[in-house]
């Protein structure tokens, strides 16, 4: 991730993140010398670093000027992470609290809207293939409860949803990953997937590798699939080879018997189709 994109994950304005990624440079400076450093207006440099230091990623030292000095690479990360727990458990909190005048108010108008007649469950939704399918793909490794499988060409997206795949392993989460054989893939395909076989198995030894000697109608990841067809979700794609990534979308369900299905199919590939990743 580069410093831009972690900084905007921080939530820090542009301004913060350049003074911030200054000061981590510098050390211990004061508001003059870190504005003229950065070319960040004098008029707007000290409401920066007292709103980088209300985040508890530096500390000011009193004195005539003041200086201020960062916290670490790790403290602010450490410190990042304890401010979204807060911030989540703040927003719990005051949901909680509307709870039962939201229910109050709108429960009513729904059941007189709809009546007896619930329309029925839709079976997938769609989502852009991308962040949209990204996010949709990190959310199943989070809500994992026992068991997580992938049917893909290389994983190239796998910088996108490591960090989610690392959480549920930590949770003792099965992943099993099912790979195109690298004859079925073009060369840049084949340089992908050897990036990405190589990072799993230094990095996620637990994850479960195969590939698949046929290309398959759909590829995906689906979580915890029950035998009576009762749980489960997964997000997939169905192949469309003449359509570029930019222009499809990714099919979502919760349907127990869809993903029961995928499951049986992804066995019967990996027991009879497959072979060992290396």
């Amino acid at each position: 991730m580069s410093d831009a994109r972690l900084f905007e994950t921080l939530g820090l304005t542009e301004y913060e993140a350049t003074a911030l990624a200054e000061l981590l440079a510098l050390g211990r400076t004061t508001a003059p010398n870190l504005a003229e450093a950065t070319g960040i207006p004098k008029a707007r440099i000290y409401g920066v670093l007292d709103s980088l230091a209300d985040q508890g990623y530096l500390e000011v030292i009193p004195g005539r000027p003041k200086e201020y000095v960062p916290k670490s690479p790790e403290e602010i990360l450490d410190r990042a992470k304890e401010n979204r727990r807060q911030a989540f458990e703040s927003f719990t909190q005051e949901l909680e609290e509307e709870r039962e005048g939201f229910l109050a108010e709108f429960q009513p108008r729904y059941e007189s809207a709809t009546g007896d007649a619930r329309p029925a469950e839709e079976l997938f939704h769609v989502v852009d293939v991308g962040d949209p399918s990204e996010a949709e793909t990190r959310r199943l490794y989070h809500e994992a409860e026992e068991a997580v499988y992938v049917i893909t060409k290389s994983l190239e997206y796998l910088e996108a949803v490591e960090p989610a795949l690392a959480d549920a392993l930590d949770r003792g989460v099965h992943v099993r990953v099912l790979f195109y054989h690298p004859n079925l893939l073009d060369d840049t395909e084949r340089r992908i997937q050897r990036e990405i076989l190589t990072r799993l198995e230094t990095d996620h030894p637990e994850v479960e590798l195969r590939f698949a000697t046929g290309t398959s109608p759909w590829r995906g990841t689906f979580a915890d699939p029950s035998e009576d067809y009762t749980d489960g979700e997964a997000i997939f794609l169905v192949e469309e080879p003449d359509v570029p990534n930019h222009m499809r979308q990714a099919a979502l369900t919760e349907n127990g018997s869809f993903v029961a299905g995928f499951k049986r199919y992804f066995d019967l590939v990996w027991t009879h189709e497959s072979v060992q990743s290396r």
